[in-house]
């Protein structure tokens, strides 16, 4: 049997009506106590005497008792609880797996980013008019969302979610793999950093990605965190830690200025990736561990750390960059369009000349964009 998987993600925004609404944030709070509870129950498993791994085909029996004496749960399409089992086992092949390294799976927070998935044979996709269409889905009916581009290819899943700047869906979507392009583009090396975004080997200038918030947006944005932290401790003080519905509203003004930010970096990292690599047939990137450079300066009780606010604010330069999704987006755009992406170790590489081998840090002169060989 051939199982036919998603190999493109295509996302929309949704635009469901209030009744709709509101049945979708219930089912997404529906699904994160799905998620919690399965992790629970593996965590108690494994830690029991006879220290048994339990998988969804399992979790999936205990689920079908649960929809019976709870109508909260069985309010939610089944499809969906079983795809939150699915992508828990997903969790844990990645945590024991050696090629994909991940951690162990978490508990989900109520703050985190609410969606639920639904399987491609559950959802249909209809064109009502040039730029709008309808997906029907499970419980729900006909939700509209703007296409903004054409569906080529089958529909494997749906997953619905919601951000700061409302709904989306997004389709994971199966095409016929073309035969792969081989290209001639001339081989480039790649540095990134946070003065400068992305320097190019064969280029004269930087390219700088602007700013994700303007000056009156990063204005807005303190202010509002100023007037969270405020209501926070009224309300610990106050209201026994219950969130007031004014400070509802100033988390999602805050999510909103976020989601608007993620939003603009991620459309800056897409362009300059696609551009790399549909004009280079070998493109060279740092080998460089994100994770371990963005690691708090804290340290412990007994030896704490020093110079922490200044760690704290470069850790958040180099995350506003997203240095790991450039390399990731290069690695499937490259392949996509028949190139091929080399990760070079990093420690020297923007102090050695590649005419005679030289490395001296003396030739980048004021540790900037110039070099010029001492040798």
């Amino acid at each position: 049997m051939i199982v036919v998987k998603a190999n493109t993600a295509m996302k929309f925004r949704l635009y469901p009506d209030a009744g709709q609404a509101d049945r979708l944030i219930a089912w997404s709070h529906t699904c994160r106590a799905v998620w919690n509870i399965a992790l629970a129950q593996r965590i108690w498993a494994y830690k029991s005497a006879h220290r048994a791994t339990v998988r969804a085909v399992e979790q999936c029996f205990d689920l079908t008792e649960a929809r019976r004496e709870h109508a909260w749960l069985r309010d939610l399409p089944a499809q969906c609880a079983q795809q939150v089992l699915r992508q828990l086992d997903t969790a844990y092949d990645n945590f024991w797996s050696v090629i994909h390294p991940a951690g162990f799976p978490q508990f989900k927070k109520k703050s985190l980013r609410q969606s639920m998935t639904f399987p491609g044979q559950a959802v249909e996709v209809r064109r009502v008019s040039r730029r709008m269409a309808q997906a029907k889905l499970p419980k729900l009916g006909w939700v509209r969302f703007r296409m903004s581009r054409l569906i080529d290819g089958t529909v494997r899943n749906a997953t619905v979610s919601r951000d700061g700047l409302g709904w989306h869906i997004s389709f994971g979507v199966h095409r016929p793999e073309p035969e792969k392009p081989i290209n001639l583009g001339p081989p480039i090396g790649i540095d990134v950093g946070i003065a400068c975004s992305v320097f190019v080997s064969d280029e004269d200038t930087e390219r700088q990605r602007p700013d994700t918030l303007t000056e009156e947006e990063q204005k807005r944005l303190r202010s509002l965190e100023q007037r969270k932290a405020r209501q926070l401790r009224y309300a610990k003080k106050h209201n026994e830690g219950k969130h007031s519905r004014r400070l509802r509203k100033t988390i999602a003004h805050i999510s909103t200025l976020k989601a608007r930010q993620s939003r603009r970096r991620a459309d800056w990292n897409h362009k300059l990736t696609t551009d790399l690599a549909k004009s280079h047939g070998l493109i060279g990137i740092e080998d460089l561990k994100v994770s371990n450079m963005i690691r708090s300066a804290k340290g412990t009780v007994e030896q704490p750390g020093s110079n922490v606010k200044q760690k704290a604010g470069l850790n958040r330069s180099i995350a506003d960059q997203g240095w790991f999704e450039i390399r990731r987006q290069l690695r499937y755009k490259a392949t996509r369009h028949g190139g091929v992406v080399v990760a070079v170790p990093a420690p020297g590489s923007s102090q050695t000349c590649k005419q005679c081998g030289v490395r001296d840090p003396e030739s980048r002169v004021g540790c900037g964009r110039l070099f010029v060989c001492t040798q």
